[in-house]
């Protein structure tokens, strides 16, 4: 077989590797640790017993604001549950007033990427992205992988069954 024909080969099947991260789901969750909008600290660390929503977003991204307003009901309906959400902005600093706008009419507090010190959870370089961590700090969805986005039935089925778990 030719040699350049075996690199090309090798490479296009290392490249599902080197382009998807690794799964997370069912590992503890890496650590999150974010400056947010109001000021506030947020550490996944301090979530501990919480069941916690990690949703990458930004203003311009349409499938990103669809979902927004099911998971602020969700968060309205089940934060006295033990749930806790952060809603990283993927938008540029330059964009500051208009996430602050946005963010005006949900509960949930939100955070510029900047801001969010979150290695393990892979290069955000599509959005929306949305983790659901669980009370024990386990990853239970990665949004990586075959994610559909959100909305208030697809959270009843996976954040609901964790937060009545003990």
């Amino acid at each position: 077989m030719n040699p350049l024909l075996c690199v090309l080969l090798a490479a296009g099947l290392a490249w599902p590797a080197l382009a998807w991260p690794a799964g997370l789901e069912g590992q503890p969750a890496p650590a999150l640790e974010a400056k947010l909008l109001d000021g506030n600290p947020f550490r996944l660390a301090d979530a501990a017993g919480k069941v916690v929503l990690v949703n990458y977003w930004a203003t311009w991204c349409e499938p990103c604001r669809a979902e927004m307003p099911a998971i602020d009901a969700y968060y309205r309906r089940h934060r006295d549950e033990g749930l806790a959400i952060v809603a990283v902005s993927m938008d540029k600093p330059s964009d500051e007033a208009k996430v602050r706008e946005v963010m005006k009419s949900f509960a949930f507090p939100a955070a510029f990427v900047k801001d969010v010190n979150a290695r393990g959870y892979g290069r955000i370089w599509r959005i929306p992205v949305t983790f659901v961590i669980d009370r024990k700090g386990v990853v239970r969805k990665d949004g990586w992988f075959v994610d559909p986005g959100i909305d208030e039935a697809s959270l009843d089925a996976v954040v609901t069954p964790l937060l009545r778990a003990p």
